[in-house]
């Protein structure tokens, strides 16, 4: 039986467009999915992943010393919920949306992750103040990368 020429099942012109996200923003990988139809770019490991140290409260008078809060097991995480550029002001310049201590209410903007040149507002998951931040403003981050610890 001759088998009929199917039309092409891989888009070349959103692939190139995704690498040349890759190589502005310095991911390692992204992924979309569009009209059912789900694509991920990855490059090679070449270049080491960026580590990001968090930023932790002050400790108060008294308090005891403790080890640092592993973020993964923390219940007050934030996650990113996509790949893209994490930026903690609207603008350059501007004051960030939120600093270690801040007080939050659910639904505010605690930072933006842009994204195929869409601009994100992460809001708050729910109320409390702000004890760390995992995330470096200008800096990539990845799926499910912890980016802020509410309390």
């Amino acid at each position: 039986m001759a088998k009929t020429p199917k039309s092409p099942l891989v888009n070349h012109e959103l692939i190139h467009e995704l690498t040349k996200l890759l190589d502005e923003t310095g991911l390692t990988e992204i992924e979309i999915e569009q009209d059912g139809q789900r694509v991920r770019v990855a490059r090679g490991a070449a270049a080491p992943a960026p580590v990001y140290a968090p930023r932790e409260l002050p400790q108060s008078v008294g308090e005891s010393s403790s080890a640092p809060i592993d973020p993964s097991k923390h219940p007050g995480v934030v996650i990113s919920p996509m790949v893209g550029t994490a930026y903690a002001a609207a603008e350059p310049g501007a004051k960030p949306f939120i600093e270690i201590g801040s007080k939050v209410k659910a639904g505010d903007t605690l930072l933006i992750i842009e994204a195929m040149k869409t601009m994100n507002q992460i809001p708050a998951p729910r109320a409390g103040s702000v004890i760390q931040i995992l995330f470096e403003d200008g800096q990539p981050v990845e799926f499910g990368e912890p980016l802020v610890i509410i309390e």
